[in-house]
């Protein structure tokens, strides 16, 4: 009649349960063009993808198995690499298209009067949340989530949710920096 002292919270068969930690932030290291608050329960990783530049990070959060992939481009005050870099931003996103039942753009403005394009994916697609932010002369950067891992998307609703928060905390705290 006596078990372990753990409290068991028993779950229905084949659901998640998340412990979504409580929100806190830490700053950037100076290494980069641009700074944003992070979470602190994520740890900041180079870039693993082939094709990764100088300035490209991966926020990696261990226990939601997710990836938030920030790329970052100089634009030198031309105006043809910024409409190259948002048109590549677009036709990213619409890759979506054959997964995804709808992609919801808004563009929004920061508490510090930056614009940024926010995309809401939904449906079955590999990254739920994107966003572009440029300053249209020196700064390009964009931001994609992931998560590393075969549940479906209505069952990572939660995990999505808290990450969408963290990604706009990331966006609203963005500041671009003198060249480095």
């Amino acid at each position: 009649m006596q078990a372990c002292t753990k409290e068991y919270i028993p779950k229905p068969l084949g659901y998640n349960r998340l412990l979504l930690p409580v929100a806190q932030y830490q700053p950037l290291p100076d290494s980069l063009p641009y700074t944003f608050e992070y979470s602190t329960h994520a740890r900041l990783l180079p870039d693993s993808s082939g094709i990764r530049e100088k300035y490209w990070i991966e926020i990696y959060y261990p226990t939601l198995k997710a990836n938030v992939h920030i790329t970052y481009k100089d634009i030198n005050k031309n105006q043809k690499l910024l409409k190259e870099f948002l048109d590549d931003a677009y036709k990213l996103t619409s890759k979506h298209q054959i997964k995804a039942y709808a992609i919801n753009e808004v563009v929004t403005r920061t508490p510090s009067g930056k614009a940024a394009v926010i995309a809401e994916l939904e449906g079955e697609v590999p990254s739920q949340f994107q966003f572009t932010m440029t300053d249209s002369t020196q700064h390009f950067v964009r931001g994609a989530l992931y998560f590393n891992t075969h549940v479906a998307n209505d069952s990572l609703a939660p995990a999505i949710e808290y990450m969408k928060k963290d990604i706009m905390h990331i966006i609203n705290t963005l500041q671009w920096r003198n060249k480095l």
